[in-house]
């Protein structure tokens, strides 16, 4: 077993001191710290945590696992300072969308990954010092909840004109050479800027994998500078304490909220200009059937991170409030996955296939308890106490007439099977309470 060092987490908070000290400098003998031991093992703790399936390779962690960690790391490790790695293909895995397209997430396997995630935590301290505040996704110590908390208190601000930003194919647009270009402002190594071209060009010529450890920090290093030019027009446009534009962004899901104020019309349209004037250069374009101008003083809604936004009346009707529902697909979405659960049972134990639907219920409520949720927490209880007790009619053998309210109670599906029961639904923290 090898130990994760203090000397790693030592090494991460020297290198973005550093970072943030000097804006200018480019960092040299990396190569030597992603090929760390204590560096490559973090990263294969980092992929086994975060599971997903074997690459085109069909190496499983616990195949890993049988024939011994630190050979596999020693492997991969010797193949990196020899100059001999090469990563292999990714396995492709097409995802349906909600519009009936295919989303494809490339797989890499085991051995991809853990390199991938040794470059990540090297690089990331470099990179984390110059991203911008605006940009959540995929960062240390920032949240989608942290991102929606910014929007919500954008438009509570009176930025009540919303524009809901659809990117087309972000991930896929990806150009090597700009993405390599702004990378190298920051790394003075050759051998690390090798593995970074050898990672991203496993994909083809263009883009950068959905489904890869380094894929989330190449897409923030790639859009950075457009996090930062807008953060500068939020700053130019401020009056006092309060913004007129702002802009919030996790990976490729993007809000820029405007000022309704009768003095500031026409200023969506401008910022909206703004926003495909600097992603032009790039290379990457904005989905027009998708990317709306929402007013939100008119009821009109718009979504962002899972989550449904509504300016609406409070109860005493003295003042207005944003409601946070879930949307339809997400509620949708964990409907389909309990009810593969339950279809994929087989001859599973009643109390194993409850655990398994357990632990998807326990990340998605988890996620979505923080908004005006207790309707939607309603119906997927319901609909799960429903798929539950048609699973144990069927196992039974009975006629089916009803789906056997009398025949499984609540005391045997939550007492005995043990089925999820914590719908408690907690507001949304403030801004300043991320801090």
């Amino acid at each position: 077993m090898i130990k994760t060092s203090i000397s790693l987490q030592e090494l991460r908070r020297r290198i973005y001191q550093k970072a943030k000290s000097e804006p200018t400098h480019r960092f040299w003998g990396l190569f030597t710290h992603i090929t760390n031991m204590t560096t490559l093992y973090e990263a294969y703790q980092h992929a086994k945590k975060n599971g997903g399936a074997p690459g085109i390779d069909g190496q499983s962690f616990a195949d890993v696992e049988q024939s011994g960690v630190r050979a596999f790391l020693e492997d991969i490790r010797a193949e990196l300072q020899a100059g001999t790695y090469q990563p292999q293909a990714n396995r492709k895995v097409e995802i349906p969308k909600a519009n009936g397209k295919m989303r494809t997430l490339q797989i890499p396997c085991i051995r991809d990954r853990v390199v991938q995630g040794a470059l990540k935590l090297i690089l990331e301290a470099i990179f984390e010092a110059d991203f911008c505040p605006n940009s959540y996704g995929f960062r240390p110590k920032r949240s989608p909840h942290q991102a929606l908390a910014n929007v919500r208190r954008s438009i509570l601000r009176r930025m009540t004109t919303v524009i809901d930003v659809d990117l087309s194919r972000y991930f896929d647009t990806i150009r090597h050479n700009l993405l390599l270009e702004k990378i190298a402002k920051r790394v003075q190594d050759p051998q690390v800027m090798r593995l970074v071209k050898q990672v991203i060009k496993v994909a083809g010529k263009i883009g950068v994998p959905q489904g890869g450890p380094f894929s989330p920090l190449a897409a923030n290093i790639y859009l950075n500078e457009v996090d930062w030019a807008f953060d500068a027009i939020r700053r130019k446009t401020a009056e006092g304490s309060y913004e007129a534009v702002n802009y919030h962004r996790f990976a490729d899901d993007m809000i820029v909220t405007v000022s309704g104020h009768s003095s500031k019309r026409g200023w969506d349209k401008l910022a909206l200009r703004r926003l495909r004037e600097y992603l032009e250069p790039l290379g990457v374009e904005l989905n027009l059937e998708k990317t709306r101008m929402v007013n939100v003083l008119k009821g009109e809604s718009f979504s962002f991170l899972g989550f449904d936004f509504r300016r609406v009346q409070n109860r005493s009707r003295t003042g207005y409030f944003i409601l946070m529902t879930p949307k339809k697909k997400a509620r949708q979405a964990i409907k389909a996955r309990i009810r593969e659960i339950i279809q994929n049972g087989g001859a599973k134990p009643a109390k194993d296939v409850v655990k398994q639907v357990n632990a998807i219920l326990t990340g998605w409520v988890n996620y979505f308890r923080v908004g005006n949720s207790s309707r939607a927490f309603g119906e997927i209880r319901d609909y799960t106490e429903m798929k539950i007790r048609t699973l144990l009619s069927r196992r039974k053998r009975r006629r089916k007439r009803s789906i056997g309210w009398r025949r499984w109670s609540n005391e045997y599906l939550y007492g005995v099977l043990g089925l999820y029961w914590d719908w408690k639904v907690h507001p949304l923290k403030s801004v300043d309470g991320f801090r």
